[in-house]
């Protein structure tokens, strides 16, 4: 009996215990909602971008030439690369940073005056001057470079030195470019006397008066051809198509500055501006930023016929150029 009635005292007790659990307990806190901040969405800057415009007819090999030097330009920059024909303001678009053109004149000037931003170099484009975001390639005047390297070149394919220079009459110019290029031909060979004696001395020149018919310029020709010489360098005022096309006839050798269309037999090299090296030139300013320069162009040898010089020949001749241009030789002739 006692023992049951303990029972019951724990059964009540333990019912009393669990009615009341959690009548007077209540939460001290609500729990805390603490914001969480999003992420700031933000735009990922375009990749820099280099445009090289380019007509689509031009030559292949200097369309190579150009290609190449932007494109491996740009890759050192860290620049996107592209080749359009054509550019208008549509094709601008973020990150463009240089726009390098070619003619014809896609209207510089204008395109640039719209994109500050960008920078443009105009390569041999007519009437465009440098200013704000535009570059030139600035023209080379020299004459007494290409003529000292020319006659240092006839000297070294022409047998027995029998060079020969034609060149405009009453040209101050062309009386200087006449100088370097008979300096050029002896830094090369010295007095450079023939084996076979003649009652002159080579280089032998001859000038072209103002007024003369271009018809008749061949005769003028013919009088250096009748003196045996080989290798003939044309001033450049007077490198007429009349007068290419007549020497490709003759078996002479000929070495210009502007390659006449079409290429004549007999040509040489061409001495010339080499913009691929101008280009290389500004590049670092481009992407700098800065605009509105003149580059100057170094010159370069091009349409090299190996056949007339040899690649050892003109490993030998572009060392004289790259010499002369860092004024380790000079031509001999007062500025």
């Amino acid at each position: 009996m006692r023992v049951k009635l303990v029972l019951l005292v724990i059964l009540l007790a333990a019912l009393l215990s669990a009615c009341s659990f959690g009548k007077g307990s209540k939460p001290t806190s609500a729990p805390s909602q603490t914001a969480v901040a999003l992420p700031t969405l933000t735009a990922t800057p375009a990749t820099p971008l280099a445009i090289l415009v380019m007509p689509a007819d031009m030559d292949k090999d200097a369309s190579d030439a150009y290609q190449k030097v932007v494109y491996d330009l740009a890759q050192q920059s860290g620049l996107r690369f592209q080749v359009r024909n054509t550019f208008t303001s549509a094709d601008f678009e973020p990150g463009l940073q240089v726009v390098v053109v070619l003619p014809p004149d896609p209207g510089v000037v204008a395109l640039a005056a719209t994109a500050p931003q960008v920078q443009f170099l105009a390569i041999n484009i007519p009437g465009v001057t440098a200013g704000a975001n535009v570059s030139v390639l600035a023209s080379n005047s020299q004459v007494d470079v290409p003529a000292f390297i020319a006659g240092y070149t006839a000297a070294i394919i022409s047998d027995d030195f029998h060079t020969g220079m034609i060149y405009p009459e009453n040209n101050a110019n062309a009386q200087r470019a006449l100088i370097a290029y008979t300096n050029g031909m002896s830094y090369y060979c010295g007095l450079c006397q023939p084996f076979y004696y003649v009652p002159y001395t080579f280089p032998v020149s001859i000038a072209i008066p103002a007024n003369e018919d271009k018809a008749s310029y061949g005769g003028y020709a013919t009088y250096l051809i009748q003196r045996k010489v080989y290798t003939i360098y044309l001033y450049p005022d007077i490198a007429i198509k009349e007068l290419t096309d007549f020497l490709s006839t003759t078996g002479t050798q000929v070495i210009g500055t502007t390659l006449p269309n079409p290429r004549p037999s007999g040509w040489v090299m061409t001495i010339r501006p080499d913009e691929t090296k101008a280009i290389q030139k500004a590049w670092p300013d481009l992407v700098a930023g800065k605009g509105g320069l003149n580059v100057p162009s170094p010159l370069g040898l091009a349409d090299v016929d190996p056949n007339l010089l040899s690649p050892g020949k003109q490993r030998l001749v572009q060392k004289v150029l790259d010499d002369l241009q860092a004024g380790r030789i000079a031509t001999g002739v007062g500025q």
